[in-house]
């Protein structure tokens, strides 16, 4: 009976020493590396408060030398209300919320179809052909932005929001494919198999068992396509011509410009950095607000894509 007890005894782990308790070698580890944490936090976050200041200063205040951190005039509400009254800040809100939610809802659902062929059907010269899409990565975008330009202006498409639309409903990007792709390599094919048996066609697996079990990589595709488009500036820039259709980022870009034809349409505006930070604050939450909302999805989407199935 004894023996039987030792025995149980000592199967009982220990209990983990109070911080207190530990070596002062462990716990200067610890605290080297907190800080280390901190201040690496700090800097990072420097330039958005940066930013977050100066939306409440006044011009001569943002060109003073030395620079200081606080404002010195409470104008917050000043600038806020002269960047909605002064341009068609909130027009350009919209166009950008249309913009980058028709192009996620193109690009999601065709790169989720395409990825669907490469993943699951048997054809020939399927891997030379993913090999192809995959090389597609590798070429810059200056290389295909004439051809592109000359296309879309014998379509008359220039000054419209349909070449930064109409393309991502042919593909979505071979980012997107490959991304999906993956991630359907994990789902084992016995669920295939199994919805095959019960009568269903490729239409029905892919649409009730394959999109429902990719919620996670669908969420990651969509946040990072989001954050692009949203912040997109080379296309608008190229494809828009007209004030009242300018994305929130191409029109960022007025208020360090001086008086131009342009500017002349929309009130005339002078260089004003205040309105700038305030605008860029403006326009950089959406952004923020979806990482925290999206952190889980996109966390479990970037991990589950690496395993092959």
């Amino acid at each position: 009976m004894a023996v039987a007890e030792g025995k149980m005894a000592s199967r009982v782990e220990p209990r983990p020493r109070a911080f207190h308790q530990r070596p002062m070698r462990y716990i200067v580890g610890r605290v080297f590396i907190y800080l280390l944490i901190i201040v690496g936090g700090a800097v990072s976050m420097f330039p958005f408060v940066w930013t977050l200041m100066s939306s409440g200063k006044s011009v001569w205040e943002l060109t003073a030398f030395p620079p200081t951190l606080f404002p010195q005039e409470q104008i917050f509400i000043e600038n806020y209300t002269r960047l909605l009254t002064e341009v068609p800040f909130l027009v350009w809100i919209r166009n950008s919320a249309v913009v980058t939610g028709l192009n996620l809802l193109g690009a999601i659902s065709s790169a989720a179809i395409v990825a669907y062929g490469f993943s699951r059907f048997q054809f020939r010269g399927r891997e030379a052909w993913f090999f192809i899409m995959l090389t597609t990565m590798m070429l810059p975008g200056e290389v295909t932005l004439i051809p592109q330009y000359l296309i879309f202006h014998a379509l008359g498409w220039i000054d419209t929001f349909n070449p930064l639309i109409v393309p991502a409903y042919f593909g979505g990007g071979a980012f997107n494919i490959f991304l999906i792709r993956q991630f359907f390599l994990s789902i084992p094919r016995d669920m295939d198999e199994s919805a095959e048996i019960d009568g269903a066609n490729p239409f029905q697996i892919f649409f009730k068992i394959l999109l429902p079990l990719s919620k996670p990589v669908l969420a990651t595709a969509a946040a990072l396509g989001f954050i692009g488009n949203w912040n997109s500036f080379m296309g608008p820039l190229i494809y828009l011509n007209s004030p009242r259709k300018f994305t929130a980022t191409l029109g960022l870009r007025y208020f360090s410009m001086g008086a131009t034809a342009a500017t002349i349409e929309i009130g005339s505006l002078q260089p004003m950095e205040n309105l700038l930070m305030a605008g860029s604050l403006i326009v950089a939450m959406p952004c923020l607000i979806l990482f925290f909302v999206a952190q889980k999805y996109f966390v479990q989407g970037i991990v589950t894509t690496g395993i092959k199935g």
